[in-house]
């Protein structure tokens, strides 16, 4: 399963952009030219396996004009890697597999809320060995902080990242922050050091996080930061509530001026507003426009355009 990496793939971004790199406070291309992706985050893979196929990824490559896909591998709850590691994998590795031979990138998002940080490395090695070198692969080492302080998230990414780098010393590696990837101006004023390619996530919902935290991450980028946004709604933080369109739009606009990725939540169908697949709508793509709810029909009609 984790042998010599052969795949086909199909021409797209990652033809344009190549490998990623972080210069200043951008993600870059191969050209040096900044690379803003947009896509979105399948759901925990504990609960909702049954969307991580590679039909999956073809359909929101070609259909919904996705240019990244995010694979949350739910790490503590029931069924999640620490209970059933040949799940996350098999999910991890579908996932990611497909994205490659669609020619998009994917973030293998170890999708934790506490320190784990023996099971990370196994996990991280497991997968940067397996896909060294690969342009495609980005790999984000904590999802959100709940209750670990940046010196502890930054403790904690000093030894997983090491262990990247021992394998691949290039591929682009994303690293949470403190209150559930909100505070922001933490690591910007004290940064991960003697690592190159590495970006800080934060993550929005746009009827939670309004102007304050669009302010803090201008901070954060005036300081020199480079932000990646691997998950945000337009609802409330639960992930529910109603759509907040004017200050989602208010966040697509911050994002697109200043070159930032973003990723939206999520590929799942339970009966809450970020799901993007109605609780009767069919698992297997293609998805009729009966079959997204209000949040998904906005998310692909926004790719699309953008695409």
């Amino acid at each position: 399963m984790f042998g010599l990496f052969l795949v086909f793939t199909l021409q797209g971004i990652v033809d344009t952009y190549g490998a990623l790199s972080v210069s200043g406070s951008k993600v870059v291309g191969k050209s040096g030219s900044p690379a803003a992706l947009h896509g979105v985050s399948f759901g925990w893979h504990n609960w909702w396996p049954e969307f991580y196929t590679a039909d999956t990824v073809k359909h929101l490559a070609e259909d919904w004009k996705a240019t990244v896909l995010r694979a949350a591998i739910g790490v503590e709850p029931d069924g999640g890697y620490l209970q059933d590691s040949s799940l996350g994998d098999q999910c991890a590795t579908t996932v990611a597999d497909a994205a490659i031979a669609n020619g998009i990138y994917v973030i293998l998002d170890w999708h934790q809320h506490r320190i784990n940080q023996d099971a990370a490395i196994k996990f991280f090695t497991k997968f940067v060995t397996k896909y060294k070198g690969v342009p495609n692969v980005i790999y984000e080492i904590f999802n959100e902080p709940e209750s670990a302080t940046w010196p502890e998230v930054k403790q904690y990414a000093n030894a997983v990242i090491k262990v990247i780098r021992d394998i691949d010393p290039d591929a682009l590696v994303l690293v949470g922050c403190a209150n559930w990837d909100q505070k922001i101006t933490e690591p910007a004023a004290d940064p991960l050091v003697g690592f190159g390619n590495v970006a800080y996530t934060l993550h929005f919902y746009a009827a939670t996080h309004t102007q304050w935290l669009r302010d803090d991450a201008q901070k954060a980028i005036d300081a020199g930061l480079p932000i990646f946004v691997s998950e945000c709604g337009g609802m409330e933080s639960s992930g529910d509530g109603a759509i907040n369109q004017n200050e989602w739009n208010n966040w697509i606009s911050f994002l697109d001026k200043n070159s930032i990725s973003w990723v939206a939540w999520s590929i799942s169908n339970k009966a809450e507003t970020c799901s993007m697949i109605t609780t009767t709508g069919p698992v297997n793509p293609p998805w009729p426009d009966s079959g997204l709810s209000e949040w998904g029909k906005l998310v692909k009609k926004l790719m699309i355009s953008i695409a």
